[in-house]
């Protein structure tokens, strides 16, 4: 009886490792959102530092009902393409989302970041995971009135910039684009990535300013230059560690941009109202079994166990 209990054990032993790693293997979390311009989920977020405390956060925060700790996991699945049919007038910013209700508020007072019309600016999104997909990056119209919710016919109907499959370089991506050079005031950038490794697409806010048209002598507008990087949010500021990827079609990302967000962030829990499907690689907690994998190395402990055990 003591052989076959040490023979039993050693085999369930052997076999554990292979049920961790395709436990290990299963679907990994992949959450992301812009941090700068910075969106407005960032900025209300628990690491918003200054942000978090505005006026604006507050009312965010108290019209949710919670605060919004997972900053980087607004997400939609199935969509497919279809924002303007899925997601509707008013609830752009939180995607349509209970969750993340407090980021349509119509106000005027939005933490931003400043920039310059018909300048050059990078924009950073930071993410845990790299995922195939395509971003696509709308400024609203002219005229563009912030104290209104914002609605579909605020935006073009074409984005000014795409970037498709970019790499995830130092916990982020970084699309470098071209600002259109006849807005002024206060502006949304308003950004969908739309994953193709997942159902999953992602919706954010970025409040923006430009000043006024700057003028030369001669009294045309006057070269436009790199847009400044107006502010650096908590989540840039901390340190995780993120696995950089290669594509063919990634543009050249620049080396002075955002870093990622903290590594605890990667470990905050969904709370998603609907919830991403399975295949979305969310879920607030770790799978039982992650997928097939996982299945088949459970019965190969057991079976071990039990094929030890009809030896006695």
């Amino acid at each position: 009886m003591t052989a076959h209990r040490t023979a039993t054990a050693a085999a369930v032993a052997a076999a554990a490792p292979l049920l961790l790693l395709t436990w290990a293997a299963g679907p990994a979390r992949a959450h992301g959102a812009p941090t700068n311009p910075v969106s407005r989920v960032v900025a209300c977020s628990p690491e918003g530092g200054a942000d978090n405390r505005t006026a604006a956060c507050r009312a965010a925060i108290a019209a949710n009902g919670a605060p919004f700790t997972a900053w980087d996991n607004l997400r939609v699945a199935g969509v497919g393409g279809r924002d303007r049919q899925v997601i509707p007038d008013g609830k752009l910013c939180s995607g349509n989302l209970p969750a993340y209700k407090g980021l349509d508020l119509a106000r005027a007072d939005w933490p931003s970041t400043r920039l310059t019309p018909g300048a050059s600016f990078t924009l950073s999104y930071s993410s845990t995971i790299p995922h195939t997909g395509t971003f696509k990056l709308y400024l609203s119209k002219p005229g563009y009135d912030p104290s209104k919710p914002l609605t579909w016919s605020d935006l073009p109907t074409k984005p000014f910039a795409t970037a498709t499959d970019p790499a995830l370089v130092n916990g982020a991506y970084r699309i470098r684009a071209t600002l259109p050079s006849d807005r002024t005031g206060r502006q949304m950038l308003y950004t969908i990535w739309q994953n193709t490794s997942t159902t999953d697409t992602y919706y954010s806010c970025s409040d923006v300013v430009f000043p006024a048209a700057a003028r030369g002598t001669g009294g045309g507008r006057t070269a436009p230059t790199e847009a400044p990087a107006a502010r650096t949010t908590a989540p840039a500021r901390a340190a995780a560690k993120a696995t950089p990827t290669k594509s063919a079609a990634a543009p050249s990302p620049t080396p002075s941009a955002v870093a990622t967000p903290s590594a605890a962030r990667a470990s905050a829990p969904d709370d998603l109202a609907p919830a991403a499907d399975s295949s979305s690689g969310g879920g607030g907690s770790l799978p039982l079994v992650a997928g097939a994998g996982g299945a088949a190395a459970l019965l190969l402990t057991v079976g071990v166990a039990f094929t030890l055990r009809r030896r006695r």
